[in-house]
């Protein structure tokens, strides 16, 4: 079977993207895993995901930063943003900036599964959860 749509998280908590991995890839997502945005970045020449997942505070460019480079340099792809410190003025912001999904962490993995479902234009959201 093929893999589906490809999803990078970037995420500075490895935790937190094994388990983000975990739950996209049992919903037949393809995903690609970065510590840091200048490595996502890097491999945008061999590899361009159909949706981002980032958190906002980064080590080095933050996620803000790496939405705002994105929208410039491929806007097409559509970029989920994920905090543990949701300021409203921040949320704001980042939807100005079209982001698809503000994710409050900790948040609900169906909330997630919504997101990049709609980020990606999946219909068929959730299918493998229980």
């Amino acid at each position: 079977m093929d893999a589906g749509p490809h999803i990078a998280i970037v995420d500075d908590d490895d935790a937190i993207r094994r388990g983000l991995s975990s739950l996209l890839r049992s919903e037949d997502y393809h995903v690609t895993l970065y510590d840091r945005a200048e490595a996502f970045l890097e491999s945008l020449g061999s590899s361009v995901p159909h949706c981002l997942l980032t958190d906002i505070q980064l080590p080095g460019l933050s996620g803000l930063d790496l939405q705002l480079h994105l929208r410039v340099a491929h806007p097409a792809i559509p970029v989920l943003i994920m905090t543990a410190y949701p300021q409203p003025s921040l949320r704001e912001q980042v939807m100005l900036a079209g982001a698809v999904c503000f994710l409050r962490k900790p948040f609900d993995d169906q909330d997630l599964l919504r997101c990049v479902g709609r980020a990606v234009g999946r219909n068929d959201l959730g299918r493998n959860s229980i």
